[in-house]
């Protein structure tokens, strides 16, 4: 006989909460951003250009979405 309740987690199905989406490289940043918070409404995506100095800490709420490619053609104006 077991002694783990349904409350202790123990032998509960729910998968655990996502902490990759492989599936969205290439995808553009609003389709990357939109897919994420759907998934994961508690965090906060956050654009950054490849190449860009950032924090090194650990951020539990914050997912980078790391970009480079030019998308428009660059031209004066």
């Amino acid at each position: 006989m077991s002694s783990s309740s349904p409350a202790d987690g123990k032998g509960c199905d729910a998968p655990a909460p996502k902490t990759e989406w492989p599936e969205l490289k290439g995808s553009t940043i609003k389709e990357a951003t939109e897919k994420i918070n759907a998934e994961r409404p508690d965090l906060r995506v956050e654009p950054v250009t490849v190449g860009t100095a950032v924090t090194q800490e650990f951020d539990p709420t914050r997912v980078r979405l790391w970009v480079d490619i030019v998308s428009e053609i660059p031209k004066i104006g």
